[in-house]
């Protein structure tokens, strides 16, 4: 069951605060549990962790029948519950995470956020890229066969005014020219956008579409999937 807090529930604790060239970002302890806060919006904390798996599994299960050792590019490292996810599945060839916040790798690699992650960065398909997913998007010439991507609470709720730019047209265009043919992308929002899966049909992608897991704040997390065709 998700973890809800309650007018009794523990003040929450700053572990970490610390600025950087995108805001500041904070690690908090509430409970038993581990929170992220970025320039004062919280991002995610440790106490479920659903739908950021299910942004692994339903982009892997989208992917054509009989592709082997698929490379996923895991956009935002966050508590590391998408991470872990796909460390766990042996079908995964090669993970790329990109994480700018060089914070939130510390807390990782040197801190609480290791219990989540930890096999995960030990394992050798696992290569951080600290750098702004927005731009690498933009500039790489790397190709993957899943981009699954967590950096803001959603296309219409994002932690900073250039994550606008992933959403744009033109950020669109290049996921999709990031993704090899057949190739998944799938993007995960604390709400529903009908407005963005529009966005997505309009940039060329095809099989457009929503999953949605119940939280108990009532509105559903959403993972938008969309596919390149070959």
């Amino acid at each position: 069951m998700p973890h809800t807090f309650g007018p009794d529930a523990d003040a929450p604790a700053t572990l970490d605060r610390r600025e950087g060239p995108y805001g500041e970002v904070v690690l908090r302890r509430r409970g038993e549990d581990f929170e992220i806060i970025a320039n004062g919006c919280f991002l995610m904390d440790t106490s479920d962790g659903r739908s950021e798996r299910l942004l692994i599994d339903a982009a892997l299960a989208a992917l054509p029948a009989g592709r082997t050792a698929p490379a996923v590019l895991i956009g935002g490292l966050g508590v590391g519950f998408s991470l872990a996810r796909a460390a766990a599945e042996p079908r995964w060839g090669r993970i790329a995470v990109a994480e700018r916040e060089e914070a939130i790798v510390d807390w990782h690699r040197q801190g609480p956020l290791d219990r989540i992650s930890g096999p995960a960065l030990a394992d050798p398909r696992t290569k951080i890229l600290t750098t702004d997913l927005v731009a690498y998007l933009r500039t790489t010439t790397d190709r993957y066969d899943a981009l699954c991507l967590d950096i803001d609470n959603g296309p219409d709720w994002t932690v900073t005014e250039d994550n606008n730019d992933l959403y744009s047209p033109a950020g669109l265009a290049d996921c999709r020219a990031r993704l090899n043919p057949g190739g998944v992308l799938a993007v995960w929002s604390a709400q529903p956008s009908a407005a963005f899966d529009q966005a997505l049909r309009n940039a060329g992608f095809q099989g457009v579409r929503a999953e949605e897991v119940g939280v108990a704040r009532g509105v559903p997390d959403v993972v938008h999937l969309a596919i390149r065709g070959e």
